[in-house]
């Protein structure tokens, strides 16, 4: 057993792309963790497991890991960066004494920094910031650590929080310093950060003699041991066979027995036989537990206070599938299959909600990003759905509905500026600071409803030759506006089923951008490009060239079509409009109207 005072448990915070995961890779790999043919130095993102997570390079779900430094231990919250998985930061750092606030030596605090540090000072963890990428050449030190300062003076509860020790690293090369270094030293490696935690992060303050108290915040399951209860055993002690009570969020209390106890050693988990206050333990037997309820002493039950989450801020409808090729691409296609899914990822994604829309349901999550990873995930394991196009949570306060709103921050280049300050405008959003960076480029800080973010990002990507670089944060609520009128061009619709021609799709090029190419099976109704003026415009894609034995001088020439454009999730998702879905399959995605048959459409408009 570890004694509580050589324990240390600390989360890593940062916003997207500061490094986050490569400074807890580096810890990994420095510590000894793994043997020499585990981990090679060149192997990099080793906390990054899911195929996502790789393919996008973010960190989607929090993950716990350990490493022994001398005598202590040291586990270690690898969080994620977006702020629509913000609701994964703030059930694990309940975990926590302490955090190292990771920050771009270039970019500065940004705005999930701040998001994420106020979650942390507000529930008294104490802070190690560390600047990272400090090789980068057009690096600002100086200015990066006054803006730390001003960050700090913002949000800090009391004036011991004001006092942080400041770290300079290069984490992919796996360095680290007190001092900014003129001359970086070619030997250097992590061990002032591993110093750092061991003398500046507290030990956790528990009591090891009291009844036991484990507040749980993860989940996960494997084939063999079914669901493991993951948590920080608050105080007293855990051992395999324990007899438990599992104190639920209504409050009501459910015998149980610990099969199993594992801790945390690299990215295994290692089977012991007792754990004690201040550890991050795993737990088997406990079948029916969920995040934010409490496994307690079975003679004196007392529970912990639940995780408040932050509510969701986007729906979309997500149904099973209406379309014409239904149930020929995928393994799960009727509502309750779709509904079982839902409940399940329910469990383990705490800032989800999920509503019965009758046929389909209504899924609330933080943002876009969350949601798209959710329809990404179920169509990789073979489900097939439909889904609408997303709608911002209101909420009522004194009689009043107020929508949500978002802080948004955009850097961009001068040259661009007023084509996003115009498009920014017809949103209604209001600029609240703007200043130049050391790059020449221009950032701006806007407050705008979340509502008028749907859509927005491939706009502003377009108008900038994709240089924008933004980032959205919740920034509460006001009271709902009036509607504001999308101008998105219309779609071209097919009007027949069959299989697309390469002679029908030249004729259909002239009309706008095509999303699909020749020998592609449509249906009536489907969206197969956009128009390039308003409204929608039937087309026939199917049609072939009618054959005659007549030939003229244009006629055996080869139709050159342009290149199609294929849609991502995210750019789909975007496109829809009120009156269409998105179909979604494990093979294909297809934008088509609500209603395929032209005449009802034609009645839908006019009610």
């Amino acid at each position: 057993m570890q004694d509580p005072k050589h324990i240390r448990n600390i989360a890593i915070i940062a916003h997207v792309d500061h490094g986050k995961t490569t400074v807890v890779d580096g810890l990994l790999k420095q510590s000894n963790t793994f043997r020499s043919n585990q981990a090679e130095m060149g192997q990099d993102l080793i906390m990054d497991s899911g195929d996502q997570e790789h393919e996008r390079g973010i960190t989607i779900t929090a993950k716990q890991t350990a490493v022994y430094y001398g005598d202590y231990k040291i586990n270690i919250i690898d969080t994620p960066g977006h702020a629509d998985f913000s609701g994964e930061v703030e059930r694990t750092l309940n975990m926590a004494d302490g955090v190292i606030l990771v920050v771009d030596a270039q970019e500065g605090p940004m705005p999930q920094t701040k998001f994420v540090l106020s979650k942390a000072l507000e529930l008294g963890l104490k802070p190690i910031v560390l600047i990272n990428k400090i090789d980068k050449p057009s690096r600002r030190i100086d200015e990066v650590e006054d803006e730390i300062a001003d960050l700090f003076l913002e949000l800090a509860v009391d004036d011991g929080q004001l006092h942080y020790p400041t770290y300079f690293s290069i984490g992919r090369d796996g360095k680290a310093w007190k001092e900014f270094p003129d001359n970086p030293d070619p030997d250097a490696d992590l061990t002032p950060i591993f110093e750092a935690i061991i003398n500046e992060i507290p030990a956790p303050t528990v009591d090891v003699d009291k009844p036991l108290q484990l507040l749980v915040t993860a989940l996960q399951y494997d084939n063999f041991l079914g669901k493991y209860a993951i948590g920080r055993l608050s105080r007293g002690a855990i051992k395999k066979g324990q007899q438990v009570v599992l104190i639920k969020r209504d409050g009501t209390h459910l015998p149980g027995k610990i099969d199993k106890v594992f801790a945390y050693r690299g990215l295994n988990r290692e089977e012991i036989d007792e754990a004690v206050a201040g550890d991050i333990v795993a737990l088997t037997g406990i079948s029916n537990v969920h995040i934010g309820e409490t496994i307690a002493d079975k003679d004196q039950p007392e529970a912990l206070p639940v995780i408040e989450i932050e509510a969701p801020t986007l729906s979309m409808y997500l149904g099973p599938n209406t379309s014409p090729l239904k149930g020929k691409e995928a393994e799960f296609n009727t509502s309750r299959q779709i509904g079982d899914r839902l409940q399940k990822e329910l469990e383990t994604n705490v800032s989800l909600r999920v509503r019965d829309d009758g046929i389909g349901f209504v899924v609330s999550g933080r943002g876009e990003l969350h949601l798209s990873v959710l329809i990404e995930t179920l169509r990789r394991e073979g489900y097939e759905f439909e889904v609408g196009r997303p709608q911002v949570v209101t909420i009522e306060q004194d009689g009043q509905t107020m929508e949500p709103v978002e802080e948004l921050l955009i850097e961009v280049g001068p040259e661009y500026l007023g084509a996003v300050s115009q498009e920014l405008g017809a949103r209604r959003a209001v600029l609240i600071k703007q200043e130049q960076t050391s790059s020449g480029a221009t950032r701006g800080t806007y407050i705008l409803p979340t509502r008028v973010l749907i859509g927005l990002r491939n706009l502003l990507l377009t108008a900038t030759k994709g240089t924008i670089i933004m980032h959205g944060l919740p920034h509460g609520y006001q009271p709902l506006g009036p509607k504001l009128q999308r101008v998105r061009n219309g779609a071209l619709v097919a009007t027949e089923a069959g299989s697309t021609t390469a002679y029908a799709l030249d004729n259909a090029e002239s009309r706008g951008t095509l999303f699909i190419g020749p020998g592609v099976t449509v249906y009536l109704g489907m969206i197969v490009g956009q128009y390039n003026r308003q409204g929608d415009l039937d087309v026939n894609v199917c049609r072939g060239k009618q054959l005659t034995n007549m030939r003229t001088s244009s006629s055996d020439g080869t139709v050159q079509l342009t290149p199609h454009t294929q849609l991502s999730l995210e750019q789909s998702i975007d496109f829809i409009e009120d009156d269409e879905l998105l179909e979604v399959t494990p093979k294909s995605l297809r934008l088509r109207k609500r209603f395929l048959d032209p005449n009802k459409r034609k009645r839908a408009a006019k009610n």
